[in-house]
């Protein structure tokens, strides 16, 4: 039995232009080309571009905030193509913030949502409630398809709604975000063992819709502290429709009123998510974050110093801190905080309107799991290698460390995954904190000239950063979008 799946057909929306006096802005919000970017870069500096690169195109939600010695800004991923007809809609977040340490040294940091992961635990499980290595790992990569021709399949058609950039009089308080609605995904199996990372690449494990997918951003910046706390509101959809392979012969769709077969006769009463439950699904998120410092190195530990780079840390109930050389802290991830999550069961109330709570359990991975994984992120890797050619013309000083770190999935200073236990296919909240540990008010107001004079620099630098991972990860799931048929799971 072949399954028929078609990727969105729609014309591209025309693009705002992103140009270097943006960056001196106080503010900008756009929706960008950035393969227009790409181009218009390897024209100048007479770069060879593929065959057809002219169809090539990346639709780019991007936020950007500059006050208080405070640039950052937010890239979304809305849409690709690479033939300029068919259109994938890939969820991928970025935020990079740049400012001046408690100590006046320069930090960039990124932090980037790398892909949502199901998991079943099983008897040799290394960390309970949260996905590790002797686990069986499902990478859900989302696709926007369009099934709407194939009546007897569930329709999976993809939007995205663009959450505006809003602040308050005192440009202390900025909100922003993007919402992925009936979103498609490919569950692959995956394994992320540090001496053999791979996943299988022949067949997905099963395909599944997401009501949405949305990323709300809420900073408060406090000049008197020298703190930008950013609060990112995930929230992953309830699963609507999963279909998967019982046997070669036998094909399974469920969804919230029961067992169907893909011609669409009810085959039994067990819902979707009475089947996640039963089979002991649980979800997780993946992050990494990057950091560097001008004339610096950096590190990340907990508050009690335990050290988290390409380790696997238990940090569910606490914080990760990030350091430069001189003891100055320049980051933190907190985890404790917003431990809790809310869970919306939709079988008890459809209307979705209450919800019960429950502790996320958060751990670092070695990064080597992740990024060694050349087949499922090479395009990922391989594009990351070209971005110091574009920071060297832009910010010279920043070329050497950028090259090395930033640039370099493997050079993170970790990877960490937010795990959600009790989860049976529902709706779940959560908003983890970003605290950004900048210089003074009275020093960044010495600097506010400086930055201002930088901002277009140090804009278009973070540009081409916040970008890679989006369009790297998009190439390699462009490839993959019409898989022949789908594997029984465990």
């Amino acid at each position: 039995m072949v399954i028929a799946i078609f990727t969105v057909m729609t014309p591209f929306v025309s693009a705002d232009t992103l140009v270097k006096s943006d960056f001196q802005q106080g503010s900008f919000a756009k929706t960008v080309d950035y393969y227009d970017y790409v181009r218009a870069y390897a024209t100048l500096n007479g770069i060879q571009t593929p065959s057809g690169f002219e169809n090539w195109h990346a639709n780019m939600y991007m936020t950007y905030v500059n006050t208080s010695g405070l640039q950052l800004l937010y890239a979304g991923l809305e849409s690709i193509t690479t033939d300029g007809s068919s259109y994938l809609r890939i969820p991928m977040q970025s935020f990079i913030m740049h400012y001046k340490a408690s100590d006046n040294s320069d930090a960039i940091l990124s932090s980037t949502f790398l892909m949502l992961m199901a998991f079943n635990e099983t008897a040799s499980s290394l960390y309970p409630n949260s996905p590790d290595r002797n686990d069986i790992l499902y990478a859900s990569f989302s696709l926007g398809f369009d099934n709407s021709a194939n009546s007897a399949l569930p329709s999976l058609n993809s939007k995205t709604e663009l959450i505006p950039l809003t602040h308050s009089d005192d440009n202390l308080q900025w909100t922003w975000g993007m919402k992925y609605t009936n979103l498609t995904a490919l569950w692959w199996r995956t394994w992320i063992d540090p001496n053999d990372p791979h996943f299988d690449n022949s067949l997905p494990l099963a395909i599944t819709s997401y009501d949405e997918l949305t990323f709300t951003y809420h900073l408060k910046i406090d000049p008197s502290t020298g703190t930008a706390t950013l609060q990112e509101n995930h929230v992953i959809g309830r699963m609507r429709d999963l279909i998967v392979a019982e046997s070669l012969l036998k094909w399974d769709h469920y969804n919230s009123t029961g067992e169907y077969g893909l011609l669409g006769r009810k085959i039994g009463d067990q819902t979707i998510y009475d089947y996640l439950s039963n089979s002991n699904f649980k979800m997780s998120i993946v992050n990494y974050q990057t950091s560097t410092v001008v004339n610096h190195t950096t590190y990340s530990s907990t508050p009690s110093g335990q050290n988290v780079t390409d380790t696997e840390t238990a940090v569910t109930d606490t914080s990760i801190n990030t350091y430069n050389d001189n003891g100055a802290k320049i980051f933190n991830t907190d985890f404790g905080t917003k431990q809790a999550y809310k869970l919306y069961n939709y079988t008890e109330d459809p209307t979705e309107t209450t919800y019960s709570t429950y502790d996320s359990v958060a751990r670092t991975a070695n990064a080597a799991g992740f990024a060694g994984d050349a087949s499922l992120f090479k395009y990922q890797i391989g594009l990351t290698r070209f971005l110091p050619l574009v920071i060297v013309h832009m910010y010279p000083a920043l070329y050497e460390k950028a090259k090395d770190t930033i640039v370099n999935m493997s050079r993170a200073d970790y990877f960490y995954s937010v795990a959600y236990p009790t989860y049976g296919g529902y709706r779940i909240e959560h908003d983890p904190t970003f605290t950004a540990y900048m210089a003074t008010s009275s020093a960044s107001t010495s600097n506010v000239s400086n930055v201002n004079q930088q901002a277009g620099r140090t804009g278009l630098i973070l540009l081409a950063l916040a970008i890679v991972a989006v369009v790297a990860v998009a190439a390699v799931l462009i490839a993959r979008r019409k898989p022949k048929q789908i594997s029984k799971l465990p």
